[in-house]
């Protein structure tokens, strides 16, 4: 039986905001929970689906990858066990209601966030690729007790309230809830003697440098993770990372549309009519464009692997010039009355076939009211 679409799944919109997505896997996982349906296979199906269409549809890279090529995009329920626990994502919805920890033991160190950079490149810069230096302010690890908050000397002693397994239950109704222990806060242990440095928390703030490596072809919106780059975990857990947005500026000659590039070309009254031989300017330096006879304003010519290259394919794109027909200004008398002549010379169905055409159906348009 083929998959339903993971937005059908939740009965979310396409363009639904993480918070509505989460809401919506709530209200299902809520009423199709193992827990609250047992030996109701449908139940459970429905709960796994759900699961599944939230583990892709939470996780930002994983839902553009779905947009773009639905249920065959790598992580889109590809590496997803059908029969494992869904304790990750269940417990980042409901916490630990509903023991969500079946398989759970005392909790590790808690994660570091992840952090955003927001780098703005040129075009040449995204195209070609480059590498860069960026600052960014972040928690890191402490050097002093080396991210375990305690003072040198000292180690961290175990909770007596939970008995070292950071979490302690309780019962409500039909459900055993279990839930961090609010003494340690969940660690397990209690920091008798905490670090100067740190205050206890085993990580201080800091300006970290890192070089990133920006591939060819980036455009707008797109993203490099870079693992473990982000703030540090509190008293010694890992760290986040942190994820570079691309914002590729304007620029003053072409627009970019995926891999082809569009560009105005200006061209003078004359060269139109007689025709000409231009250079036009591209990212690997000016070509040459032949401009044929009586070509109109709005004409576009297409230059063949002048585009550029994206992260996601291989080929090159093209090069759209449009042609803009520029009014010449500052005319000399001598110089009007050679063009008023021309004019004179022309004969309007010949000469003008648009603009014969045009008025002929003004005429026709306004013969209409006539009674």
């Amino acid at each position: 039986m083929s998959k339903r679409d993971y937005y059908e799944v939740l009965g979310v919109p396409k363009n639904a905001p993480e918070q509505d997505i989460k809401k919506a896997y709530r209200r299902i996982a809520m009423k199709n929970h193992p827990d609250r349906n047992p030996d109701n296979k449908d139940a459970d199906h429905l709960f796994k689906e759900a699961t599944e269409a939230y583990e892709v549809l939470s996780d930002n890279e994983k839902k553009m990858a779905y947009d773009q090529y639905g249920h065959s995009a790598p992580g889109a329920g590809g590496g997803h066990d059908p029969n494992g626990n869904f304790s990750d994502i269940f417990g980042d919805v409901f916490g630990d209601i509903f023991g969500g920890a079946r398989n759970q033991g005392r909790p590790g160190p808690m994660r570091g966030s992840d952090l955003q950079y927001n780098l703005d490149m040129t075009l040449e810069d995204a195209i070609k690729g480059k590498t860069v230096k960026i600052t960014i302010p972040t928690l890191c690890s402490c050097k002093e007790c080396d991210g375990s908050g305690s003072k040198k000397g000292s180690s961290p002693t175990t909770c007596g309230t939970c008995a070292g397994h950071g979490q302690v239950r309780m019962s409500q109704g039909f459900i055993s809830v279990q839930q961090a222990c609010p003494k340690c806060h969940g660690r397990g242990s209690i920091i008798s003697d905490p670090c100067s440095a740190c205050r206890g928390q085993g990580r201080t703030e800091e300006n970290k440098t890192l070089s990133v490596k920006v591939p060819l072809g980036v455009d707008t919106g797109d993203r490099i993770r870079l693992s473990g780059e982000g703030e540090a975990g509190p008293e010694g857990g890992p760290s986040g990372d942190l994820y570079v947005q691309m914002n590729v500026k304007k620029h003053k000659l072409f627009q970019r549309d995926g891999r082809n590039l569009h560009c105005e070309l200006p061209i003078s009254i004359i060269s139109a009519i007689l025709g000409d031989e231009l250079e036009v300017p591209t990212l690997n330096g000016p070509v040459k464009l032949k401009v044929p006879e009586e070509t109109q304003t709005g004409t576009t010519f297409r230059l063949k692997g002048k585009g550029v290259k994206t992260v996601r394919s291989a080929g090159v794109g093209d090069l759209y010039c449009t042609v803009v027909l520029e009014t010449p200004v500052k005319l000399s008398s001598k110089q009007k009355t050679i063009l008023r002549d021309l004019q004179n010379s022309m004969g309007l169905e010949k000469n003008s076939p648009k603009r014969d055409s045009w008025f002929k159906g003004v005429k026709k348009f306004f013969d209409g009211f006539t009674p």
